[in-house]
């Protein structure tokens, strides 16, 4: 059982107060006791660990919160730390406080990049897919006019750039921003965060093998540094592109092993990507009953995670298909229904027409092979790549 994060959003005083300054600041600023406990927060954050980043950051908030260097890395970290909790309304409202403080002559423009960075991500949490590209180019820009431009801020960009032109079927640019990204990553776990869009890339351009090359690669990194979120995630992927290669037995192993992770990292949503990646390979293996209570039970604990759209979407399908390959195709028809309306929120044309195929095969079951046709052209015309 995944124990949840808790928020300290609430605990968090108002905002902007005045600064402390001479000696008191610099006491505070110079390597001392809280400037340390709050880069192992911030430090936290990037090996997702965020329970304890912010139970770190409401012990500090009282001895930040007058210095405006150390208050503004204190929104940042708190703010990705909600984020990741599902929060996001509550990450908005930290990234605003940050904001307002970056506008002052005492931060550069890098620090403004940081913002936009994280804005992004945020938008792209909430399936705003135009919105986030638009601010993660910003970030960019605005980062290399500062006067210390940060190469490991381009990385992070890049990598969450790649994302929204995955999602807009644009591999050229997905693959070109995530290589990009590892050039200029200077750590092991920013090369991991690259190499796992790469694989992501080569997956959806079928490049299988390719896929898992680069998987394996990135898994291997986030072992190595103790990042057990990432580590879930790379093996639910990895699950379901053995799956693909033929091995469902090295498939339903490696989403056990992402469940097993993601619990211990503490994220329900985590739990149920790889509950709901093996009810696929149920699905997919005809074992229909047992992949709709495994689709099921991710839907339940992905209840309220706006920023799980795509999941979501995933197990309703296979609550469709597996209604359908049971021949009650109204209870498939609904569910249908449900996880087309998912996928237009998230924005994925690619989602969008894995139900307008799965709705022609139930159309094609009932005996309308004239409507089955057209909502396969319609999924084909959705995907084509050229249209002149």
């Amino acid at each position: 059982m995944c124990v949840a994060v808790t928020s300290y959003a609430g605990e968090y005083p108002p905002l902007l107060e005045p600064a402390v300054s001479g000696p008191a600041q610099l006491t505070v600023l110079l390597g001392g006791e809280v400037e340390r406990s709050l880069a192992e927060a911030e430090e936290r954050t990037r090996r997702n660990e965020h329970e304890a980043a912010l139970a770190l950051l409401a012990d500090i908030w009282a001895d930040v919160r007058g210095v405006p260097a150390l208050t503004f890395r204190h929104r940042l970290a708190a703010s990705w730390a909600e984020m990741y909790g599902g929060r996001l309304d509550t990450a908005a409202d930290l990234l605003a406080s940050a904001d307002a403080i970056a506008q002052s002559p005492l931060f550069d423009a890098a620090d403004r990049a940081q913002v936009l960075y994280r804005r992004g991500c945020l938008a792209l949490q909430r399936a705003e897919v135009a919105d986030a590209a638009m601010l993660f180019t910003r970030a960019l820009e605005t980062n290399a006019r500062s006067g210390h431009p940060s190469s490991q801020l381009a990385a992070d960009v890049l990598n969450w750039r790649s994302r929204c032109h995955q999602l807009r079927r644009d591999w050229d640019a997905a693959a070109r921003d995530a290589e990009t990204s590892l050039e200029l990553a200077d750590d092991d776990h920013t090369r991991a965060n690259a190499l796992f869009q790469i694989s992501l890339v080569a997956e959806r351009q079928r490049q299988w093998l390719l896929a898992r090359f680069y998987g394996e690669q990135a898994l291997e990194l986030y072992r190595a540094h103790g990042d057990m979120l990432l580590t879930a995630r790379i093996l639910n992927n990895l699950g379901g592109i053995d799956f693909l290669l033929g091995d469902v037995v090295a498939a339903e192993r490696r989403l056990a092993e992402a469940a097993s992770a993601a619990a211990t990292a503490g994220s329900d949503a985590d739990v149920a990507q790889a509950t709901s990646s093996l009810a696929q390979v149920l699905l997919g293996t005809d074992r229909p009953r047992e992949a709709r209570e495994a689709a099921l039970a991710a839907l339940e604990l992905l209840t309220g995670r706006t920023d799980f759209l795509d999941e979501l979407g995933n197990a309703q399908l296979v609550v469709a298909k597996s209604f359908a390959a049971e021949a009650d195709f109204t209870s498939a028809g609904r569910w249908l229904d449900t996880a087309e309306k998912t996928f237009v929120l998230l924005g994925s044309t690619s989602h969008a027409a894995a139900v307008w195929i799965a709705r022609g095969d139930l159309t094609r079951s009932e005996g309308d092979t004239v409507q089955a046709a057209e909502l396969y052209r319609h999924a084909a015309e959705a995907l084509q790549d050229f249209h002149f």
